[in-house]
């Protein structure tokens, strides 16, 4: 036990010093580690982020949507299944074999695996609004963009921000197979254990598994903020509370 013990810090030891120094790289005639990693969590960053940005553009109005008209609920739950039972690696050689290697095909990729946790979360978030709430902003003579902007989306957002979470989450993990596709990023190390070393793959996995959970936090804490006040009222509370309107002004009728 205590060589096994021995043998797992010194090579903990040996990922550390990989993040925090270059090296010789075991092929030889080549420095990896220390600065390069800088450039690979840059691009990793970019790619993930590009890829949950575009996927929330696609997912929030036809999420937003369908769950304001209560229609679509087979292809919100569809989406969220088939994003679980599609292989991402199959996904990208598929399109590796149709648009070639490079940013383009690695974000599309990724895209395809973040719409289903934000399209899903979008439509429920929706549909758990108090009708009631709706039917009084209605009654106050809001149209129905008004009620999606300003009442819906509101008092969604935090499953709304449940389903981004998860696709970061997912896509920063996954992003780690981009450099199959000249992409690279922290998976560079990973993939590349011919040159970069078991030092190498420990330590770009240990980056990895810190930058997901800081994705994680910082997106929590984002949810925290943008929480409407009386919604969070109503979670911290006891017992099931009607939810209050956000801000609702009566329009004014013509004369």
């Amino acid at each position: 036990m205590t060589v096994v013990l021995a043998s797992f810090f010194g090579q903990f030891k040996s990922a550390i010093d990989f993040i925090l120094h270059e090296r010789e790289s075991v092929s030889g005639g080549v420095q990896v580690g220390g600065s390069e990693l800088i450039g690979f969590t840059a691009n990793h960053l970019l790619v993930s982020g590009v890829a949950v940005l575009i996927a929330c553009a696609l997912s929030v109005p036809v999420g937003l949507y369908l769950g304001h008209v209560g229609k679509g609920e087979f292809l919100a739950i569809t989406a969220s299944n088939v994003g679980r039972a599609v292989p991402t690696l199959a996904l990208l050689a598929f399109f590796i074999a149709y648009l070639g290697v490079g940013f383009v095909n690695v974000t599309f990729v990724l895209v395809l695996l973040a719409i289903p946790p934000i399209l899903t979360n979008v439509y429920v978030g929706v549909r758990q609004v108090d009708p009631e709430t709706v039917d009084a902003a209605r009654g106050m003579g809001l149209t129905e963009a008004q009620i999606i902007r300003r009442v819906e989306l509101p008092l969604a957002l935090p499953i709304i921000f449940g389903g981004i979470r998860t696709s970061s989450v997912n896509v920063v993990a996954t992003a780690t197979i981009a450099p199959l596709a000249s992409v690279n990023t922290l998976g560079t190390p990973i993939i590349n254990a011919n040159v970069y070393g078991d030092s190498g793959r420990l330590g770009a996995a240990i980056l990895v598994a810190l930058l997901t959970l800081a994705v994680d936090l910082a997106l929590t804490g984002a949810q925290r903020a943008v929480t409407p006040a009386g919604l969070k009222l109503t979670q911290g509370g006891q017992g099931r509370r009607r939810l209050p309107i956000p801000q609702l002004r009566r329009r004014e009728q013509p004369t």
